[in-house]
């Protein structure tokens, strides 16, 4: 099996001229080498259509990059700066492999790009979230939901590491999971499933392993 994965670009600035890096978290490849799986990095909209001919799915990974607000309808928040603009990226990945029908995975930028591309919008600014140092909090896992399916319990401790989330859910995804103080934490819709938490830093197999034997078959 061959999975696409979406590589961050990232800003290095004590290391120029060599500052601007696409970047992959060491976590998914040792995730996916024990799972056997080969990972094809994104990097460009050009020939998007090769990698998808060759791909049984795409991941959407999680970035530093917040999602510009002027692609769901609002301004920026006072304050807010945006380094680089890897929306049209993913949006063009993701359009492409939803309409071939291959399954979709999404964590933490990736849920909320997700959602954006389906006609969703974002909180620019969530408190209290960005939690280090290995602090987890709850989320509540709904009913016949592929997460419950995969998890078997309405509970489970996430870490979390994100300054925006998702608002208004976008049509024709369904609430898979939400925290206790009410930030929509993971959503689903046909063959997609985005979360907010960041489970390749934890090595939460239990949660690839559902997902590759539920929607990459």
């Amino acid at each position: 099996m061959k999975i696409a994965i979406i590589e961050r670009i990232e800003n290095y600035d004590k290391e120029k001229p060599f500052n601007k890096r696409y970047c992959l978290d060491n976590s998914f490849k040792e995730i996916f080498d024990e799972l056997g799986i080969l990972l094809i990095p994104v990097i460009s909209k050009n020939r998007l259509d090769e990698i998808l001919n060759i791909c049984d799915g795409l991941i959407v990974t999680g970035s530093q990059n917040d999602t510009h607000p002027k692609y769901y309808g609002e301004k920026p928040i006072i304050g807010k700066t945006f380094t680089f603009d890897e929306y049209p990226l993913v949006k063009n990945a993701v359009e492409l492999f939803h309409n071939a029908n291959k399954p979709i995975f999404g964590i933490c930028a990736g849920i909320q790009e997700i959602n954006v591309i389906f006609g969703g919008t974002l909180h620019q600014k969530v408190p209290n979230h960005e939690f280090r140092d290995g602090k987890k909090h709850i989320v509540h896992i709904n009913d016949n939901t592929i997460l419950y399916d995969i998890y078997n319990k309405n509970k489970i401790e996430v870490n979390s590491y994100h300054k925006q989330a998702v608002k208004d859910l976008a049509k024709g995804f369904k609430l898979a999971g939400v925290s206790e103080d009410g930030i929509i934490e993971a959503i689903e819709k046909d063959n997609i499933i985005a979360v907010q938490w960041h489970p390749e830093t934890i090595k939460d197999m239990k949660l690839f392993k559902g997902i590759i034997q539920r929607l990459f078959k």
